[in-house]
């Protein structure tokens, strides 16, 4: 799924801009309750057979993978007579504003979806329940995942997300581009040698092999990886200062900036148009979500291939955003219904093969390793970097601070201000962020 939000659409925004209410210090409600309570409770199972229940699903799903959620969720209720869930679905920027508001006047939904970079900052403001306990009676632990994508939803020690998939950057390549200017279609660079190769062989062809986007979809996302890639850090682990301006940073803005400097990207490239640049064959690579899978597949006659980004710094890494599971706080506990919403969380995590299929990694060790799952040879391959991604630091408040590097992005490859500048401009109104949220959000 292609979000509808950037970062500095939230700004504006009731979670990203401190909007909602807090409705609990540090979010710290207490693990669910457990069905039958009492002093030797233990998890409930998997399964539920209290009377019936309704449960509310709000999720920001409104592009082509709605429908197929709703596919599962109307599954899941042909299969579980005594729960019926109703989704609602709204654009991700009303999402995150409706969530905190209904919570705070008690009028919350039973279950949500949540980009991983939001959970610490809905935890902090109680609006989700910690999730240990579900997490417990499920079974799941980090070995069921992957270690990057399981951590990314633990807050201040407990868990507050359970994963359903990874949305990575994919290098989608025009094969007939590549194979215009001589290239192998079917073995696209995986090196920055063997990528620069091919950039200056496109480049004798009149072709700019890579279209530098100064937009955070996906120039931010581009460079985020590049700076991993380099050995470099956003933040520090508890992210009380920006790291994203040091030398792994900078060698990661000036390698997108180049492609714009030295004729391998067109100047002041429009918002998407990068990808519409793929499509149209005036361009042979683009790195892009998972999302753009079914983009392509929807084009005629375009010849396409997609891999794991190349290595262009000294090791593999990729960004990728995630949806997790959470469950919301109530002003009045209902042990039944808690547990009817770990049965759904667990079916929906057990069939996401089906999930996939719409165009995500699912987060489940188990569907990845799947032939079902390796059959989708696109998802696949931009699943393989499933060890090698990277999330935001699980602090309140980060997509705040974050923004500031979109601006960073766009000032560089605009070329309005050198990589290094535009970047030390960019972390000290991070490091201000940073330390309102302290004050803001407290322990």
């Amino acid at each position: 799924m292609k979000p509808h939000l950037t970062r500095r659409g939230l700004l504006g925004l009731g979670v990203g801009a401190g909007g909602a209410v807090l409705l609990g210090a540090c979010g710290d409600d207490g693990p669910n309750p457990v069905v039958g309570g009492g002093r030797n409770a233990q998890p409930a199972a998997t399964n539920y057979t209290g009377p019936n229940v309704a449960l509310t699903f709000w999720n920001g799903f409104t592009g082509g993978d709605g429908p197929v959620m709703k596919a599962l969720v109307d599954r899941f209720n042909s299969e579980n007579p005594n729960i019926k869930v109703t989704m609602n679905v709204y654009e991700w920027a009303d999402y995150y504003q409706k969530v905190p508001a209904a919570v705070s006047t008690g009028n919350g939904p039973d279950l949500g979806i949540m980009h991983v970079e939001q959970v610490a900052t809905n935890a902090a403001r109680g609006v989700v329940l910690p999730l240990d306990d579900v997490a417990a009676s499920l079974q799941l632990k980090e070995e069921d995942f992957s270690p990057p994508v399981w951590r990314a939803g633990v807050y201040n020690n407990k868990r507050y997300a359970i994963p359903l998939d990874v949305h990575p950057l994919g290098m989608f390549y025009n094969k007939a581009v590549l194979e215009k200017a001589g290239l192998d279609p079917d073995n696209p660079p995986k090196t920055k040698d063997d990528y620069m190769k091919a950039l200056d062989a496109l480049k004798s062809k009149g072709v700019q092999g890579h279209w530098a986007t100064p937009f955070p979809f996906t120039g931010t996302m581009q460079f985020e990886s590049l700076t991993w890639q380099f050995g470099g850090q956003l933040f520090d682990e508890q992210a009380t200062k920006p790291l994203f301006a040091e030398a792994p940073g900078v060698q990661a803005l000036t390698w997108l900036t180049d492609l714009v400097k030295n004729g391998y990207s067109p100047k002041n490239v429009a918002q998407d148009a990068d990808l519409i640049a793929l499509q149209n064959g005036k361009a042979a690579f683009n790195w892009n979500g998972i999302w753009t899978i079914n983009t392509l597949k929807g084009v005629k006659g375009l010849t396409w291939g997609v891999s794991a980004l190349p290595t262009i710094g000294t090791q593999p890494a990729a960004w990728a955003g995630s949806h997790n599971f959470v469950q919301f706080k109530q002003r009045t506990p209902d042990a039944n219904k808690l547990q009817a919403g770990k049965v759904f969380i667990n079916f929906i995590s057990k069939n996401s093969i089906e999930w996939a299929k719409g165009g995500q990694v699912p987060a489940r060790k188990e569907i990845r390793e799947g032939a079902e799952f390796k059959g989708l040879a696109e998802q696949a391959a931009i699943g393989s970097q499933i060890d090698n991604l990277h999330f935001p630091p699980s602090v309140p408040g980060i997509p705040d601070a974050m923004a500031t590097i979109d601006t960073a992005i766009n000032e560089a490859i605009l070329l309005r201000k050198e990589p290094g500048k535009a970047l030390a401009d960019a972390a000290a109104k991070a490091s201000q962020i940073l330390e309102q949220n302290r004050k803001k959000y407290g322990s």
